[in-house]
């Protein structure tokens, strides 16, 4: 095997199963932090090893048998935890050494309690909450769990938040020892603490998607395995809390916004704008999953909530045969309520976009126009492609040109990119 095709089996492999990996780690040894470290460790090993040696029939069980091994050596180094390895050494089950829990019975648990299939989407969620706890600021939730349970980058990170590579790199390093020193469990927290911490759980799932949907860099539009991991933990997480309508609203979302994956490149990978789509090719059954997980949080009575907002309006594109018969004046209403409770300069931006197909590029434009001058979404293409387009629209082909070179030339994603060099290349 060539080291790049080695590379790129490493990569591939770390990106879907890196969260199970550091959830059982951290199962395993009890220590969030040295879970990351070790799954790291595991991780350069493979990309020196598999190149050489050909990739693992087991990947995954590579990776742990490794990182445990590692994990091992670290406790032999560690005086204080010789307790911890000579229960180990005497044979008791892996769980309950490493946490100090009840030991495992192999009888009755099976035997590879490391790598237990059943347990899998529980060391996940719980990686979920300790990366989102309250001791932690809010940004360093967000990248830590970006980081161990989507597996992005440092560098994917920062251009999500448009913040400096060092600055995610240091808020993770301080998330980490913040966590060691507040001597957090891995677990999944008690009902009582759920609602408290759900909230941030909630958003961490919806950023992997997003990142997922629209990748921020790079040549593909879409990273269907970033996407597919979020709806798979926002799955989870409404099975460990179905009372919670937002969690049902989330995962709607992300059901009605997947169901357009495939119809949203072409042959080559280019991007297909809503309007271009062959509807005939939108997932019915993920359209199905989605409206019946948004009539669930309708029915707790309480009103939609942020994500079920934006579900109600993915629900408005999912039923519309075509998008000129879309309902564009209920989304308007919809967006104006989401604004309300979540106000942010993407949901006026989208805002814009709804009520320059429900009133024309004439009623919009003054929308887009207000958040240009308060400097909204600077360093974004997002609001120079939209401005672009109004401006187009409305036959100002000059400004439009301006808006559109502004927006390409911020735009990361080469797909993106693409797109905003064929709508230069065919103005007048």
């Amino acid at each position: 095997m060539s080291d790049r095709t080695g590379r790129e089996a490493v990569a591939a492999v770390w990106r879907i199963e890196s969260a199970r990996v550091v959830g059982a780690l951290a199962r395993y040894t009890g220590d969030f932090a040295l879970a990351e470290d070790l799954a790291q460790e595991a991780l350069a090993e493979a990309l020196v090893t598999w190149p050489r040696d050909g990739v693992p029939a087991s990947p995954s069980g590579w990776l742990l048998t490794v990182g445990r091994r590692r994990a091992i050596d670290a406790f032999r180094r560690r005086s204080a935890l010789d307790d911890r390895y000579a229960a180990l050494a005497r044979g008791l089950g892996e769980g309950g050494a490493a946490s100090g829990n009840v030991p495992a019975d192999p009888a009755r648990d099976g035997g590879d309690v490391l790598w237990d299939p059943d347990r899998i989407d529980d060391d996940v969620l719980a990686l979920m909450f300790v990366s989102c706890h309250p001791v932690l600021a809010p940004e360093a939730r967000v990248a830590l769990t970006l980081r161990v349970v989507g597996g992005l980058t440092s560098d994917e990170i920062a251009r999500a938040f448009l913040v400096p590579t060092a600055t995610v790199q240091a808020r993770i390093t301080r998330a980490k020892k913040t966590l060691g020193a507040a001597r957090v469990p891995f677990a999944v927290p008690p009902a009582g603490e759920r609602a408290a911490r759900l909230g941030s759980v909630l958003s961490v799932i919806y950023l992997i998607f997003t990142e997922g949907s629209s990748a921020s860099s790079g040549d593909a539009l879409i990273r269907a395995d970033l996407a597919g991991e979020a709806q798979r933990l926002a799955r989870v997480l409404a099975r460990l809390v179905p009372d919670e309508p937002e969690a049902h609203g989330l995962l709607a979302l992300l059901e009605l916004t997947a169901a357009r994956f495939p119809a949203r490149t072409g042959p080559d990978g280019e991007p297909v704008l809503l309007e271009d789509q062959d509807r005939r090719r939108w997932d019915r059954s993920a359209i199905g999953r989605g409206r019946a997980a948004l009539a669930r949080a309708e029915k707790a009575g309480r009103g939609l909530a942020a994500y079920g907002l934006q579900a109600a309006i993915a629900e408005c594109h999912a039923v519309a045969p075509s998008a000129g018969a879309t309902d564009w004046d209920r989304i308007v209403l919809l967006y104006e309520a989401l604004g309300r409770l979540a106000p942010s300069p993407v949901v006026e931006l989208n805002r814009a976009v709804a009520v320059s197909m429900a009133r024309g590029p004439g009623a919009a434009l003054p929308i887009v126009d207000g958040l240009a001058d308060a400097g909204a979404l600077a360093g974004s293409h997002l609001l120079p492609t939209v401005r672009g387009e109004l401006l187009t629209r409305l036959g100002r082909t000059g400004e439009a040109r301006a808006e559109l070179e502004h927006a390409a030339g911020l735009c990361r994603n080469e797909r993106e990119r693409a797109v905003l060099e064929r709508k230069l290349a065919a103005l007048p």
